[in-house]
């Protein structure tokens, strides 16, 4: 199902959502790919920015865009350690993001399966979805982060 190059890149988004962790922001890590190549990276930053959209998917797709100097992120492909809220999935809709990748279920704010089925609804764009890569990586690195919280 998922290639040698999924597990990479998957595998930076993990190490951008451990530096998040590092900073104690909520440990979400995502990268984007164009031509196998990464061309954007984020990691959570809300706390640290004070600014309430600076999730690693928003800051992945300005950096993506920077990088090859345009807003629309056409035959790109998102890898995240977590299922995106709806802020982040309508932004890759409208960045025209191709496919996603999302290893962990995010059920109190999951905009994709988790609460809704936000990428069913009649948009002009699609993007094709695929979810559970490295899922309990990152689900133990999220249980991780919250258990040291409540102590």
């Amino acid at each position: 199902m998922f290639s040698d190059s999924d597990h990479a890149f998957m595998q930076e988004a993990i190490q951008l959502a451990k530096e998040a962790a590092l900073v104690d922001e909520v440990p979400v890590g995502a990268v984007i790919t164009l031509d196998n190549k990464i061309i954007g990276r984020g990691f959570n930053q809300v706390i640290s920015m004070t600014d309430v959209t600076a999730h690693a998917e928003i800051l992945a797709i300005k950096d993506a865009s920077q990088t090859i100097q345009n807003y629309r992120l056409k035959n790109t492909c998102i890898y995240v350690t977590l299922e995106p809220c709806h802020m982040c999935a309508k932004a890759l809709i409208d960045a025209r993001v191709s496919r996603l990748v999302y290893s962990s279920f995010e059920p109190k704010t999951g905009a994709i399966t988790s609460i809704d089925n936000l990428y069913n609804k009649p948009f002009n764009h699609k993007i094709h979805c695929e979810q559970g890569l490295l899922e309990q990586e990152t689900s133990k690195i999220l249980k991780n982060f919250f258990k040291t919280k409540r102590n």
